[in-house]
């Protein structure tokens, strides 16, 4: 696990000088002020900045480091270049923007996009995946690995092969960034775990009790929201209790969620919320707390699904969520692997900020998330 002691650190500073400048009394609704305004204060102060590492403890370079020059764009559009994007999963909204981003840049670089796979998170299918797309010779691989170790051997295959590897999110084990593959990007996965627990704090007041529901994989930015998640919980807001954590493997992550979420709340009749890792396990949840008649249940979680964006805009159950800008990512993704062709040199690991999304910001993050305007269905859930 990759150390964040500076973080935690600076997360201490933060709430020492804010309860030094706090005079309230100390009555419930005025320790629900305090908690409200120190929470709302660590928002603002993260907007901006990438709190994670690489997954080999990189430091972060931003999505400028992709640029290219009019001159380069000419060099790559003359190459008549063909790309392949292999997903681990396309059953949600991150993934369409991602692709959506990827497909729009590699059109404007003169960039053929001969495949697009979906391995439902099975490793084996991906490597089958991998596989079948290097017969068709592509000059670019963009990709997110759905298991470090079992997927490895067949995107060496892929590098041997001559294709400029860009990764989403994770690397598979043994590859090298400028050997093996050009660079990862990826949203910063760690501070949308912090975003979400201040988000979760804001919204009990910082009291209650949770539960947690984590994905059950050794995938590295699912870790990440996790980690950010809980030690800003544990460290910041020491009267909220973790005292459930249930971890979920899919394929069916919203139903195996909702089971999840059911035992916690059978088991404690009293929680107060769970955090959820992304938006479709969160929808599970949501379920579980409609079924269990807990509209009162507070739900923090990761990226900006549409029926997650719904629950905000109604002000329904999802208090915030840490939205990541995958169709950004897609675009710098496809910008590296183009100044790859031409021989340009990347940094290792790209990332880009977390964006803080509640109620009051939902319709605005939606357009800035995906590059179009929020669907009138969530425009018209808006609730004053």
């Amino acid at each position: 696990m990759i150390r964040r002691t500076s973080l935690l650190a600076a997360a201490a500073v933060l709430s020492l000088s804010l309860a030094a400048c706090s005079s309230t009394p100390t009555t419930t609704g005025n320790e629900d002020a305090g908690v409200s305004q120190k929470a709302e204060q660590a928002l603002e102060q993260i907007k901006g900045q990438v709190l994670s590492k690489g997954p080999n403890g990189e430091a972060p370079s931003p999505s400028s480091a992709a640029d290219l020059t009019p001159e380069e764009i000419e060099q790559v559009k003359g190459l008549g270049a063909t790309a392949a994007i292999v997903m681990h999963y396309g059953g949600n909204d991150w993934a369409t923007a991602q692709i959506n981003g990827l497909k729009s840049e590699f059109e404007k670089l003169g960039i053929r996009v001969i495949a697009t796979t979906d391995a439902n998170f099975k490793p084996d299918k991906q490597v089958s995946d991998i596989e079948t797309v290097l017969s068709q010779k592509p000059n670019i691989i963009v990709s997110i690995p759905t298991d470090p170790v079992a997927t490895a051997s067949a995107y060496k295959r892929a590098s041997e092969a001559g294709a400029k590897l860009v990764f989403m999110d994770n690397v598979p084990q043994g590859l090298t960034a400028g050997q093996d593959y050009v660079s990862v990007v990826s949203a910063d996965n760690f501070g949308n775990g912090v975003v979400s627990a201040h988000q979760m704090a804001k919204a009990l007041g910082g009291q209650g009790k949770i539960g947690l529901v984590f994905h059950q994989a050794d995938f590295f930015v699912t870790k990440q929201r996790y980690d950010g998640f809980k030690e800003t919980i544990t460290k910041e807001y020491p009267d909220i209790q973790i005292v459930e954590e249930k971890g979920i493997a899919g394929p069916d992550f919203a139903g195996d969620a909702q089971a999840a979420a059911n035992a916690m709340l059978s088991k404690y009749p009293d929680l107060s919320g769970i955090w959820a890792v992304w938006d479709v396990p969160a929808e599970g949840v949501m379920a579980a707390a409609r079924a269990s008649g807990r509209q009162d249940l507070k739900i923090a979680t990761e990226d900006l699904g549409k029926n997650v964006a719904i629950g905000l805009a109604k002000n329904e159950l999802i208090v915030g969520l840490g939205a990541q800008v995958p169709f950004d990512q897609g675009v710098t993704e496809a910008r590296l692997a183009a100044g790859a062709l031409i021989g340009k040199q990347a940094p290792a690991y790209v990332a880009l900020s977390a964006l803080p999304v509640d109620h009051a910001n939902v319709l605005d993050a939606w357009k800035q998330v995906y590059h179009e305007d929020a669907p009138k269905e969530l425009q018209d859930s808006y609730e004053q």
